[in-house]
Parts: structure tokens; C-alpha cells; sequence
């Protein structure tokens, strides 16, 4: 029982270490962040990409699209809506994508690293919205 943090943590960094330069850099320091923003946060490989959970999934890299890097926030696999006005988002990074999913964008290397407070105060504060596993 236990072990599921070793094994996913070890697919994610060798998931990561097999990406191209720059890019590598902004998943490992996006990586870093979100797992030191809150206590109980854990990694996979799900959706082909790093994806984090705290209880449910909540956020999940997108590598792949006009975008070099985007992280989605999203509440699980349940139907549930988080309110607008509950995330603090004083540097606009959120782009609302419906009523239980957002997205932040990393359009340039370095990006990542100029927001890192701003991307952790978010997710903190998303987590509290994800409903705990099994729950419901």
C-alpha cells in the first residue's frame, strides 16, 4: 500500500527527462512548485502528461499545444463547479476554460520561473476546491 508515490515520482522525472531543452527546464521548476505548494500534493503520468492530485487529480501539463506549456486546473473526475471569484488571480494568469476547468500559460522559457509564487498561490487555493478521493 504505500508505494505509489515512489514509482509515479520516478515515471514523472523520467517523463521530464526525456523532453527537449527548454522546455525540460519549465516542467521541472513548473514540477517543483506545484509539489511544494501545499502538503498531500502527489505526481503520475496520467493523460500522457505530469499530472498532480491531492485526493482527486487537479492539474494536468499540456506539452503539446500552440502553447509550449499550459497547465490545466480541473476539479476530478466528477461534475462540479469551482466559483470564479474564489481563486485569487491578481496577475490574470487563469484562463477560465468552464465552470470546473481552468488553464495558465507558459508561452516562453522563463515564464515559469518569474510566476512561481503567483502559480502556487493559485493552485493553494484550487486544492482546497478538489474533493478528497472517493469522496462524494
Amino acid at each position: 500500500m504505500g508505494s505509489r508515490k515512489s514509482p509515479s515520482a520516478a515515471s514523472v522525472a523520467d517523463y521530464i527527462a526525456g523532453l527537449a531543452s527548454p522546455l525540460r527546464e519549465e516542467v521541472e521548476t513548473l514540477r517543483g512548485a506545484i509539489l511544494a505548494s501545499a502538503d498531500g500534493i502527489g505526481e503520475e503520468i496520467k493523460w500522457n502528461a505530469p499530472s498532480f492530485y491531492a485526493g482527486e487529480h487537479f492539474a494536468t501539463m499540456r506539452l503539446n499545444g500552440k502553447v509550449p506549456l499550459q497547465l490545466i486546473l480541473h476539479l476530478g473526475v466528477k461534475k462540479s463547479a469551482i466559483a470564479r471569484d474564489s481563486i485569487e488571480d491578481p496577475e490574470g494568469l487563469l484562463q477560465w476554460l468552464g465552470p470546473d476547468r481552468a488553464c495558465i500559460s507558459f508561452p516562453s522559457p522563463g515564464f515559469v520561473a518569474a510566476r512561481v509564487a503567483s502559480v502556487q498561490h493559485i493552485v493553494r487555493q484550487w486544492v482546497q476546491h478538489v474533493p478528497a478521493r472517493g469522496a462524494g
